[in-house]
């Protein structure tokens, strides 16, 4: 039988005791973890929103309803933000590697900077790069003119590919607040 790894049991598997999350694992064979909800909700969790106004996010700002996700998600001392691509303002892909990673750079210290972070605030950041040995050239020095030290956690990621054919990388990561 093929063993299905759910969120509940990668909280128990991580530690998440750490974070306010405990297991419930109990004599009936459930496996699982259950969230301390009262902890979740001491740590502030809330969805950031994108003003209607934003010109960055203007074509693209009606993808957070129709795929259900929030640009990014505060809970606790860190933003959560939502995988950045290397759309335009006017909802076209930009046409480079390089141009993609400016607008998904921009884009998340657009984010930021709603939420008065910086770059240097990123602690972890991911990227996934579709052809990634064909990529990495033109990314990189996109990539240093946005990094601020203290430098984030970074890892760099190959995949076969994204929500659309033209998307040739997207970036998520993790902030944390100064407070």
């Amino acid at each position: 039988m093929k063993d299905v790894l759910d969120r509940r049991t990668l909280l128990a598997l991580t530690g998440a005791a750490g974070l306010g999350l405990s297991g419930t694992a109990q004599a009936s064979g459930d496996r699982g973890a259950t969230p301390n909800l009262e902890r979740i909700k001491e740590m502030g969790k809330r969805a950031i929103e994108i003003p209607k106004d934003n010109a960055l996010f203007a074509g693209s700002q009606g993808s957070f309803d129709r795929f259900g996700y929030s640009p990014a998600v505060r809970a606790g001392g860190l933003l959560f933000i939502a995988g950045q691509v290397g759309i335009r303002p006017d909802g076209a892909v930009a046409e480079t590697v390089a141009e993609q990673t400016e607008w998904a750079l921009r884009r998340t210290a657009e984010i930021l900077r709603l939420e008065g972070l910086t770059m240097a605030d990123l602690v972890e950041v991911v990227s996934y790069h579709v052809d990634m040995a064909n990529t990495l050239a033109d990314f990189m020095p996109v990539k240093q003119r946005y990094s601020e030290r203290p430098f984030p956690a970074w890892s760099i990621i190959g995949i076969d590919a994204l929500t659309r054919p033209e998307l040739k990388i997207e970036i998520r990561s993790i902030a944390a607040y100064r407070d």
